[in-house]
């Protein structure tokens, strides 16, 4: 029997076609967008106490490692480009060595003429000297004469008032020479101060400057430092503790840290003092079940030389003797 199509009706044969197309497509749509519900080992354990900790009365904190100095951040006092850049991340460096420089052609050509100046005045001195030298016999003379005929007042009141004038020429040049020479002493700072030297001895940590760069004064808020350095021999680890755990915690006592992620690798880190100021937390684990809302106490104690174990910027997993525990 042939198809006729004139006969088909688009509300009661073609219509219901359609939607059982559509709900068998939704049910593949939706088979084939299950999730993956089956069980799988985690790629790696969450931080857990060690087994030996687990029974003891202890505080757990999380810390991060940083220089015994903390971190120095060096910007430079005046801006322009730099000429010449000393160090690297990793090097050690000394107190006072040189770090980087700026352009500091502007400056030297200021010493130059306040040099200039300083010449010219002692020039200016030497003359008045020799002048008020004059001037003053000049008047010795004319007042040593013995016949008052053979000197007019005017001549000796002349000779007085050259006298007078040699010594407020000396004066002034004598005060040019203070203003030259103290040009001279603040071009001299400012080149001082266009060479950026380590504040300590210690290792540069992060340079973020390249030669011939421009750089300006640091002004605080989102910049970045140039240079980043400090004392690591030895290393100090910033332990934070929750404000409400904060009264338990044993002052003094050694604490047990581990890098995150190792625990089988401890150490025991000497307590070096408590931060009087209790903060926001700013050290995150990323635990789920952690609270940010809160103040934390810190703790700094000081890594003992574990080879490379530590480095500064790394957090780590801290466990404290709580109060009345032997440790």
């Amino acid at each position: 029997m042939a198809l006729n199509w004139k006969n088909l009706s688009f509300s009661r044969q073609i219509l219901p076609v359609i939607a059982l197309l559509g709900l068998l497509a939704a049910v593949l749509f939706i088979f084939v967008g299950l999730p993956d519900r089956e069980l799988s080992e985690p790629g790696r354990e969450p931080p857990r106490a060690p087994a030996e900790l687990a029974a003891q009365a202890r505080v757990a904190g999380a810390g991060v490692v940083e220089p015994s100095s903390e971190t120095i951040q060096i910007g430079s006092a005046l801006s322009g480009l730099i000429t010449g850049l000393s160090v690297q991340p990793g090097d050690r460096v000394s107190e006072g060595q040189v770090l980087f420089t700026v352009d500091d052609r502007a400056v030297r050509a200021q010493l130059r003429e306040a040099n200039a100046a300083i010449a010219e005045a002692r020039a200016a001195i030497a003359e008045a000297r020799t002048a008020r030298a004059t001037a003053e016999q000049q008047l010795a003379l004319y007042r040593n004469v013995d016949d008052p005929a053979a000197v007019s007042r005017a001549e000796v009141i002349r000779a007085e008032g050259d006298a007078s004038t040699a010594r407020e020429r000396l004066r002034l040049a004598q005060a040019r020479l203070q203003a030259a020479q103290a040009r001279a002493g603040s071009a001299q700072t400012e080149i001082g101060r266009l060479t950026v030297r380590a504040p300590i001895a210690g290792e540069i940590l992060a340079v973020n400057i390249r030669k011939g760069e421009y750089v300006s004064t640091m002004g605080g808020g989102g910049s970045q430092p140039f240079i980043e350095m400090g004392q690591t021999q030895p290393l100090h680890v910033r332990i934070d503790i929750d404000e409400e755990q904060a009264p338990r915690v044993a002052l003094g006592a050694p604490a047990t840290v581990s890098p995150r992620g190792a625990s089988d690798r401890r150490v025991k880190a000497r307590f070096v003092r408590a931060e009087p100021l209790v903060v926001p937390k700013r050290s995150l684990t990323n635990s789920a079940a952690e609270r940010v809302d809160v103040r934390v106490l810190q703790l700094i104690y000081e890594l003992p030389e574990t080879n490379g174990l530590f480095r500064v910027g790394q957090q780590v997993d801290a466990y404290i003797a709580a109060k009345g525990d032997g440790e």
